[in-house]
């Protein structure tokens, strides 16, 4: 395998642990306050598809504006103050740059979001693509095309690349795109199928071991 493409949330950092809180507590039950979502259903999904998809499924009781301005404070709140990033990140990538395997983040949050926690973390310059779901007019996880998209542009078969996710979205897309599909079962997310993943880690030194054998 010539590249890496780790997802951010959940994988990278551990915001999953706060956004599904947000999500199961705040902003779903405001948005479809006669239905109960789980939020495993949104999970991994752009926050402006996931109104989308609650709009076309359900039906909303709050606006689009609303719904992504609860989006957008709550993402400053929780990638200034509260989220920490997988631990050894730093020796892992350094170590997948030492044998030259490309590193890219591939993530559903815009690019304000990610830049967050690239200054934060000291990542600026970790890795060799920084690409958003935004970036391309195309559906959002779990269709493939972020990753198809993502190894075009490292300039790497998808075949050839390790897809690092949390989400049963980001699995399916890894695995429609085609890659190999490396699953981090984290907290957050511990009920969730990761059976489409080529291999489940359940704790961070078993995902670094794991991504490094898989991209010997």
């Amino acid at each position: 395998m010539n590249a890496v493409l780790f997802d951010m949330d959940g994988v990278l950092v551990n915001s999953e642990d706060y956004w599904t809180e947000f999500q199961a507590e705040d902003i779903l039950p405001a948005a479809v306050p006669d239905d109960d979502v789980d939020v495993a259903e949104v999970t991994g999904m752009n926050y402006r598809e996931t109104y989308d998809y609650l709009e076309a499924e359900y039906g909303t009781a709050i606006s689009r504006e609303e719904f992504e301005e609860r989006f957008e404070e709550t993402a400053r709140e929780i990638y200034r103050k509260h989220v920490e990033a997988l631990s050894g990140l730093h020796d892992l990538l350094a170590e997948l740059d030492a044998r030259g395997v490309e590193r890219a983040l591939v993530s559903s949050s815009p690019h304000e979001w990610i830049d967050i926690v690239l200054e934060r973390f000291n990542l600026e310059g970790s890795f060799d693509h920084v690409i958003s779901a935004e970036d391309i007019d195309a559906a959002g996880k779990p269709e493939p095309d972020v990753f198809e998209y993502a190894a075009s542009e490292v300039g790497v078969p998808a075949e050839e690349c390790v897809v690092v996710e949390d989400s049963e979205n980001g699995v399916e897309a890894g695995a429609r795109a085609g890659a190999l599909v490396v699953a981090y079962r984290i907290d957050a997310h511990d009920d969730l199928d990761l059976s489409p993943a080529d291999e489940i880690a359940d704790s961070a030194a078993e995902l670094r071991e794991t991504v490094l054998e898989s991209a010997s």
